[in-house]
């Protein structure tokens, strides 16, 4: 036990749970120094798995993290066992530990003066190191069980909060600011499905009550499924517009431009803090039995954060700002409390922003989310939205952030706000999961802080710009930064469907006859 001494440290040194993170189960106690707000709950909180951490298709309990470091493909955290249940450890000790046993082994010494197969007890010694080889082999099988045990445990433990965090659920948010005037109309306004459906941009699985105003039947469900979505012709070239409209501002920032993989291996998703086997999980796993352990980003957070894996950066190289666009992959679970569209899908392209910053005065990471902070409202007010920003509660922060800011843009057709970004704190929680490093004073190694945020959700966008420019006759005006990106300042629906279609939902329409001989 004594060469394995920090998984605590591995996890964030995060024994303060917060109680109701999702898939967390909170940890015994505060950690010392864990701010006063932070509640340690009496056990797993629901829905999380015993085996959460675990990758989808492996038996309970296993974590594709642990592997990863014990087969030596990343730096080894040590565990400190002790710390973590010190009454366990000594009752699982016995009159002989391992330590000692392994000492008695391989140091023994026969003494007597006589040559070793001379000595008169060397036949009892012999059956005695047998006995002891035994014991030592069934010691460190349950040493071995209880490391992986605790540190299964650790890994599902969040990470510290921000003294300033609100404590509770998400009705304890804290408004921090509003930006912007509500758009104020003389008409009803329309939902952004009656819009995008009328201008003939979007096209999803149909809704029961726009049945009467879609203008094409759209039979999406036999295709993707519900939760799904086309973007048609000025549709789709608002998305580009949108991405490239924040790649250039990110950049002109001196953001790194990256591309990721979105096929990612389970050790990098619970070094983010996610569990992908967690009941439920919304990692989307690909089928254990072709690939063992695959899955899909639900974010570029998870791919940029594995580039910078088991890596060190220079001081002064610091901090790494990067930005990213992917195609992000949810496992959306049906609430019924979300209305029908963009709001909530199981795959949407999102600009990310991704920040690697050092620790030397332990503010530089709070200074770097509000950097992305003040981005995203540059971001939202040039498009012309009205926002609002929240500090968000500690059930709200998940396990790797140790603040979070939520951003919430007015949508008129939910008659309420709906978030469009979040930006996150992580501190070292990933680093100290995903080893990475950087190299300070002297060349001294020490764990890097990191800074998450959303800087374009595309389809909530969409969202928020079609309810909030509709005009009387359905037609909706671009915001004029995007412009000369869509090549137009309205959208209106074209004089000829871009497309005819005929098929078996289409009155008169129906399956192709098949004719003799086919």
């Amino acid at each position: 036990m004594a060469a394995r001494r920090a998984l605590l440290r591995a996890a964030g040194q995060a024994a303060g749970g917060r109680r109701g993170a999702a898939g967390a189960a909170p940890g015994p106690g505060p950690a010392p120094g864990a701010s006063p707000g932070t509640a340690p709950g009496p056990g797993p909180a629901p829905g999380a798995s015993p085996g959460a951490g675990a990758c989808p298709g492996s038996a309970a309990g296993r974590s594709r993290l642990y592997e990863h470091a014990r087969e030596g493909l990343s730096a080894r955290p040590q565990l400190d066992v002790t710390a973590l249940s010190e009454r366990d450890v000594e009752r699982r000790r016995g009159p002989l530990g391992g330590a000692a046993l392994r000492e008695i082994v391989s140091g023994g010494n026969l003494g007597g003066g006589c040559p070793p197969w001379q000595h008169p007890e060397l036949a009892s010694l012999r059956e005695r190191g047998r006995s002891l080889r035994g014991q030592l082999r069934v010691l460190e099988a349950e040493e071995s069980e209880l490391e992986q045990r605790f540190y299964l445990g650790a890994l599902q433990l969040p990470n510290r909060t921000h003294p300033a965090v609100p404590v509770g659920d998400q009705s304890q948010a804290q408004l921090l600011e509003v930006v912007g005037e509500k758009p104020v109309f003389s008409f009803k306004p329309k939902g952004h499905l009656e819009l995008g459906e009328g201008l003939d941009i979007i096209r999803v699985p149909p809704v029961p009550h726009l049945s009467h105003t879609c203008p094409t039947p759209a039979p999406l469900s036999h295709v993707s499924g519900h939760r799904s979505y086309y973007l048609c012709g000025a549709g789709a070239l608002l998305q580009h517009a949108l991405v490239t409209f924040t790649l250039q501002k990110l950049l002109s920032k001196g953001f790194l431009p990256m591309m990721v993989p979105d096929l990612l291996r389970g050790a990098v998703f619970e070094g983010c803090g996610l569990q992908p086997s967690a009941a439920p999980s919304q990692v989307y796993s690909i089928d254990p039995a072709r690939f063992e352990d695959l899955c899909l980003a639900g974010s570029s957070e998870v791919g940029i954060a594995g580039y910078f894996m088991d890596h060190a950066v220079q001081l002064q190289d610091l901090p790494v700002r990067v930005v990213c666009s992917s195609t992000c992959y949810r496992a959306e679970t049906d609430t019924g409390r979300e209305p029908w569209g963009l709001y909530r899908v199981h795959q949407f392209t999102k600009v990310e922003m991704f920040g690697v910053t050092a620790a030397e005065r332990g503010t530089e990471s709070e200074e770097l989310l509000d950097e992305f902070l003040g981005l995203q409202k540059e971001i939202f007010s040039e498009l012309g939205l009205h926002y609002r920003v929240l500090d968000m509660p500690t059930e709200e922060l998940g396990l790797p952030a140790y603040r979070k800011f939520d951003i919430e843009a007015w949508m008129p057709g939910r008659g309420k706000f709906g978030e469009i970004s979040s930006a996150s704190n992580c501190t070292d929680y990933q680093s100290r999961r995903l080893n990475i490093m950087y190299s300070g004073e002297g060349g001294r190694l020490s764990h890097a802080h990191t800074v998450n945020g959303t800087a374009c959700a595309v389809p909530r966008m969409l969202i928020a710009l079609l309810e909030c420019n509709q005009l009387p006759d359905g037609r909706v005006r671009v915001p004029p930064v995007l412009q000369p990106l869509v090549g137009r300042e309205v959208l209106a629906r074209p004089p000829a469907p871009l497309l005819s279609y005929i098929g078996p939902n289409q009155p008169g329409g129906g399956p192709p006859k098949m004719g003799r001989g086919l």
